[in-house]
């Protein structure tokens, strides 16, 4: 070896002899701390020495004069392997059965310095997790699989409960021409007076064989996204509003009717707090002592059929809306009143609701030759302060069937800002109906 280098080499010998800690090593030799631990090892090989150790902790090195407090320079275990470290800790959990074997106790107790176990594992769960006192990353994994499969077993046991009332209530009718009535997103207190006048007075006129209450019967704001400052909390009220003011009226007018609620978003909601049992659910429906999916609904009281095939354990947006999409009612082989506007992909005569606003599609088929798609206008109030309600409309569907050819017409009825017409019966908007 050339006399200069052995000359820089002993030099640098000299620096780690002298100094106190890695740190200073770095600054005098002016190298990255990365490449201290290599040239100690050269020159001792080279030179057949023996240089003084920086101990490991915490990610770096340090010297006896600046070890930091949780640090006892004297029980540091040079010689000890990463299954001697292991051996020290499972002794201290196999001794100690009924104590958390946190990590300051480990130092007091082990009679071993951090930088003994740290060099190994790097961290405190770390150094546990490879000793088997805690979960492997594996194990956890599988864990946190099985918490939330059980997360969501309320929400299975409450999907089987709903699915009984899809066809408990339903009413056929053997006439070839028969007349149904699709409503939706009355949203329940929040109703359109005049909407609901109108609405019943048809009702009650035309004597429809089934009515089609196409998904959010419900607002319930209270468990929404949007901020309901909770002294206005209602819950109660409003489930009390839609029983007394819309089912009942309904059932007592056409008490032979058939009345299907396909499930919507709102009524989704719903039942995920009512299987959640959250707090607020059990303060607000106090008043409902024993409460269940049918009585939330009124479906036993006021015979009503609840179309719900959707899964309460979907878990994000785009899986809940796919969800709430395979909720829809089938009539005569060829209507269907489906929540989402996506239902016109299944190809025959129908309506959607959810939008609030009417529009017509035009469509033709070889089974059903031309026929329509509405999107059906709302029933509540378009003045709310989260929404552009401005822009949405009012209405409700009355659709004739000819059972035998499988033809449907269409009646949409229209509730303006002042007036509706119904079958040459004109409503008038008064001053009390907003």
């Amino acid at each position: 070896m050339p006399l200069r280098n052995e000359k820089a080499d002993r030099k640098k010998i000299e620096v780690f002899k002298s100094a106190k800690s890695s740190m200073e090593v770095q600054t005098r030799l002016n190298i990255p701390e990365t490449a201290i631990r290599k040239l100690r090892q050269r020159l001792e090989k080279q030179y057949k020495i023996k240089l003084p150790r920086y101990m490991a902790a915490a990610g770096r090195e340090f010297h006896s004069g600046e070890n930091p407090f949780s640090e006892n320079v004297a029980e540091f275990k040079e010689n000890w392997t990463a299954d001697d470290c292991i051996r020290r800790l499972l002794k201290i959990v196999k001794e100690n059965p009924d104590k958390v074997i946190s990590r300051n106790y480990f130092r007091v107790n082990s009679g071993i310095s951090e930088a003994t176990w740290n060099r190994y594992f790097g961290t405190w769960h770390e150094f546990k997790r490879q000793s088997g006192v805690v979960l492997s990353r594996h194990q956890h994994t599988l864990e946190q699989q099985i918490a939330r499969h059980a997360s969501v077993d309320h929400y299975r046991a409450l999907n089987a409960l709903k699915a009984d009332w899809g066809d408990k209530y339903n009413r056929p009718v053997d006439a070839r021409f028969q007349t149904g009535i699709v409503i939706g997103d009355l949203h329940d207190k929040n109703v359109d007076p005049f909407y609901l006048e109108v609405l019943l007075d048809t009702i009650k006129r035309v004597q429809p064989d089934w009515i089609n209450i196409n998904g959010d019967l419900f607002d319930l704001p209270e468990f929404g996204k949007y901020f309901v400052d909770p002294r206005e909390w209602d819950v109660v009220g409003r489930i009390n509003f839609v029983h007394e003011q819309i089912l009942k009226p309904i059932r007592e007018l056409v008490p032979d009717a058939q009345i299907d609620l396909n499930e919507g978003n709102h009524e989704f909601r719903l039942l995920r707090h009512l299987g959640d049992a959250t707090p607020a659910m059990k303060v607000l429906l106090s008043e409902l002592h024993g409460f269940s999916v049918s009585r939330l609904l009124g479906l036993d009281k006021y015979e009503v059929n609840y179309i719900s095939v959707s899964d309460l354990t979907a878990k994000t947006v785009a899986d809940i809306k796919k969800e709430i999409g395979k909720n829809y009612s089938v009539y005569h082989n060829c209507f269907i009143s489906h929540h989402y506007p996506y239902g016109v992909r299944y190809g025959m005569p129908g309506c959607n609701g959810h939008h609030h606003k009417h529009i017509v599609t035009p469509l033709y088929s070889e089974v059903f030759g031309s026929y329509e798609w509405h999107q059906v206008g709302c029933g509540h109030i378009r003045a709310a302060d989260f929404t552009a309600g401005q822009i949405w409309s009012n209405g409700f569907d009355l659709i004739h069937v000819d059972t035998h050819r499988k033809f449907v017409n269409h009646e949409y009825i229209t509730i303006g800002e002042t007036m509706a017409i119904v079958g040459g019966k004109y409503y008038i908007r008064g001053i009390d109906d907003g």
